[in-house]
């Protein structure tokens, strides 16, 4: 989720709390009755709330993981691809030495 996804979020759900406030305070109805309904819609957010940032938590885990799988792979694919290179070069050294080794040999007997 994006950090604007979560932004307007949050400012929905903070602009539902303030209009449920006004709207109940506004309500011809007993104050204890009143604060009993703030009290219950309050929580009801609440936990409509904690539902939504546990969704959110759970996306997050999920997309971090199939990150990190994919970073894994992608280095494994990495090294492998260095090792191949790595015992080419070694191969055209060796390939090298003994060539020099020859010609030095030669040299040596005249």
């Amino acid at each position: 989720m994006s950090n604007n996804t979560g932004q307007t979020l949050i400012a929905l759900l903070t602009g539902a709390a303030i209009g449920a406030g006004i709207a109940i305070l506004y309500a011809p109805d007993k104050g204890i009755n009143t604060r009993r309904k703030i009290k219950k819609e309050s929580k009801r957010l609440q936990r409509d709330l904690e539902s939504k940032i546990d969704h959110v938590k759970e996306a997050v885990g999920s997309k971090a993981s199939k990150v990190k799988q994919t970073v894994s792979d992608r280095l494994e694919e990495v090294v492998s691809d260095a090792s191949y290179k790595a015992d080419d070069v070694l191969e055209a050294l060796e390939e090298k030495l003994k060539a020099l080794k020859a010609q030095n040999a030669k040299l040596q007997k005249k």
